[in-house]
């Protein structure tokens, strides 16, 4: 399918803003590498999400030539051109991630500070969250995310040390052995070959593992190659989370901003989840879902600001504030005329297949079905919502193609839940996150301790609805470390895995796929490429030898890096 063919399935121009590296016929393969334009560095990272960016960040300051490629025009990920606002434990502001990370957000907050003028409301809070979001802490723009990003790694650019390489991705291997040498780039100024010591794989996908013949494993596992007791009887692997094309709103109370009608509406007004346990009685556009945590049907409201209903309240929650990323109030009066939210809401979970492992054709018919179930999402919201009146719809709701800088008015990029994940030296396991031997710091109960921690996180295990029919799985665990072992390929000797496809299973997956671990584990892998080369040590055996290993932390630990959640007993 030709990009125009794919852009009209999705009942969009032409003149769209999407990317090679999702439309492209060509997939990725590995093979002999052609002579062409050849440059080599001290590691290349493969993918520009916040795990990415933040390994490029530790090894061009432990002095490493890196080179950092994207597939959109933006780096960020999650944060940035997937339009999803961090999700973030409740002792982000003061431990529980990286010195760097909290670098990150205060430079999100600096951009605020500095360039808009906020109201004396915000200038009083403590910790700005300029949407005033409920997912978070700090609710934003994604271009302020952008412009954090390009400041943090504005000093590795200007001297030399990092090059980035925007609509770029991988296409070809050239592995011998258990080592990679080098990889072919599709850029859009032709083929790349990049020689590297090192290759960190940051992709959402995990784009590297099948290039270079790395082992991995894709969606859930069976209870017997696991023993995690929520896992299937038998392994699924086209079994994965769903992806979600978030897209930007605001309402303009008395004006109508109505889509075109998607080509695909009436398939989707009308569609149910077919899932175990059962999702809802009410269609999947609706103000209905299954509880997270009991798969219950649970009501949902929806109360645009602005409008005549703007302070009613609601038992229920309002997903307009759930990820609202600029709340007017926090303003200057004319700043913003309007609140902007982000959605990323159950109703636009796309379930019906994979656009990963799967031919071309397949790929390209599920991004067309994620895209027009969005558009039907944001259609049904302003033609066919139940109003409080009894009325239906919110004309006055309009993309904002400018928040998401495309023309479209989706994100750049769907958010990817689930990646393929390498078969580590570690594999986390549910019950290393749930069993009996955790321990107690500060009144907090945290997990079973790791030798090998290069990092922390927190959050429950959350699994979204999934391709293979099965509904949300969302239990909580206490905070944990993330194991070395974990970004270690069984087998090959020079790549490291940067982001969520580390070695996680489908279930455990749910706890590390969130912004402050996925940055934490591309910061460790970084440092790792960078320690590995001025060591002449392969990973694994960073790992095995303890006394190596205990450097290799302590420069971690110097980087600001929280291997363990001692910090609690402060608070």
């Amino acid at each position: 399918m030709k990009r125009r063919q794919f852009l009209e399935a999705c009942g969009l121009s032409a003149a769209a803003c999407w990317y090679p590296a999702l439309v492209s016929a060509a997939e990725p393969r590995s093979g002999q590498i052609a002579p062409g334009r050849s440059v080599k560095a001290d590691v290349l990272i493969v993918g520009g999400g916040l795990g990415g960016c933040a390994a490029a960040l530790a090894a061009t300051e432990a002095g490493r030539s890196v080179l950092l490629t994207e597939p959109t025009d933006w780096i960020g990920g999650q944060l940035t051109q997937q339009a999803v606002p961090p999700d973030e434990h409740r002792w982000i502001e003061r431990c529980g991630a990286p010195r760097s990370y909290r670098a990150l957000r205060d430079h999100i907050r600096a951009h605020y500070a500095r360039y808009y003028p906020l109201s004396d409301r915000a200038k009083a809070q403590e910790y700005l969250n300029p949407g005033s979001g409920s997912v978070s802490r700090l609710c934003h723009e994604p271009r302020a995310g952008l412009a954090a990003l390009d400041g943090l790694l504005a000093p590795a650019m200007g001297s030399g040390r990092l090059t980035l390489l925007l609509e770029t991705r991988p296409v070809r291997a050239d592995v011998e052995g258990d080592r990679i040498r080098a990889v072919e780039l599709a850029t859009p100024d032709g083929a790349m070959v990049v020689e590297a010591e090192y290759f960190i794989d940051a992709s959402e996908t995990g784009e590297l593992l099948p290039l270079t013949g790395t082992e991995y494993v894709t969606g859930s596992e069976s209870r017997a190659e696991t023993g995690e007791e929520s896992a299937s009887p038998e392994a699924r692997p086209g079994n994965m989370q769903a992806i979600t094309w978030c897209f930007a709103l605001d309402y303009c109370e008395g004006e109508d901003h109505t889509l075109d009608r998607p080509a695909e509406y009436d398939f989707w007004r009308s569609y149910r989840p077919q899932l175990t346990p059962p999702w809802p009685e009410q269609p999947l556009l609706s103000l209905w879902y299954s509880n997270p945590h009991t798969c219950e049907p649970k009501e949902l409201a929806f109360l645009p600001p602005d409008s005549a209903f703007a302070g009613q309240q609601t038992k229920a929650l309002n997903l307009w504030v759930y990820r609202r990323i600029i709340a007017g109030a926090n303003f200057a009066p004319g700043v913003f005329d309007h609140d902007i939210t982000i959605v990323n809401w159950p109703q636009n979970d796309y379930m019906l297949g994979n656009i990963f492992a799967v031919s071309p054709e397949e790929k390209q018919r599920h991004l067309a079905g994620a895209a027009q179930l969005s558009l039907s999402l944001a259609y049904w919201l302003q033609t066919e919502a139940p109003r409080p009146d009894g009325g239906q719809g919110w004309r006055g709701l309009r993309l904002r193609r400018d928040v998401v800088g495309t023309s479209t008015g989706l994100a750049k990029y769907p958010y990817i839940r689930e990646s393929r994940r390498i078969k580590a030296e570690r594999t986390i396991f549910e019950q290393d996150l749930r069993g009996g031997a955790g321990r107690t710091i500060g009144g907090q109960r945290v997990a079973p301790r790791l030798a090998d921690s290069v990092g922390v996180g927190s959050y429950g295990l959350d699994t979204h609805p999934t391709t293979g029919g099965d509904n949300y799985y969302h239990v909580g665990c206490p905070p944990f470390q993330i194991p070395l072992g974990a970004l270690i390929p069984r087998r090959m000797e020079n790549l490291i895995a940067g982001c969520k496809n580390i070695g996680t299973t489908h279930r455990s997956n749910g706890a590390y796929r969130l912004h402050p671990v996925e940055w934490n584990i591309g910061e460790a892998a970084g440092g790792l490429a960078a320690f590995c080369l001025a060591d002449r040590e392969p990973p694994r055996q960073v790992r095995r030898e303890s006394k190596r290993l205990e450097r290799y932390q302590a420069m971690l630990v110097a980087r600001g890096v929280e291997l363990d959640w001692d910090r609690l007993a402060e608070l």
